[in-house]
């Protein structure tokens, strides 16, 4: 064994850069970083990219044959 004290040992398993954050904390700060998010999407909708795709038509749909290939009732 060791002259150290079992606290101070762990503290040798755990990264020294690594800091425990709480369930609720990291929820409150994923929330505040997706509402930034929104609000600079908002702001300048062009800079946002393509977050939000159109909706193809059903004109341009390719058909599943899937059945008919395959012999299925």
């Amino acid at each position: 064994m060791s002259d150290k004290p079992q606290d101070q040992q762990s503290d040798q398993v755990e990264p020294q850069g690594v800091k425990k954050v709480s369930l609720a904390d990291a929820i409150k700060a994923k929330l505040a970083q997706k509402q930034a998010d929104q609000a600079a999407a908002r702001a300048n909708p062009k800079a946002a990219g393509n977050a939000n795709q159109t909706a193809k038509s059903q004109m341009t749909k390719k058909v599943n044959n899937q059945r008919r290939r395959t012999g299925g009732s």
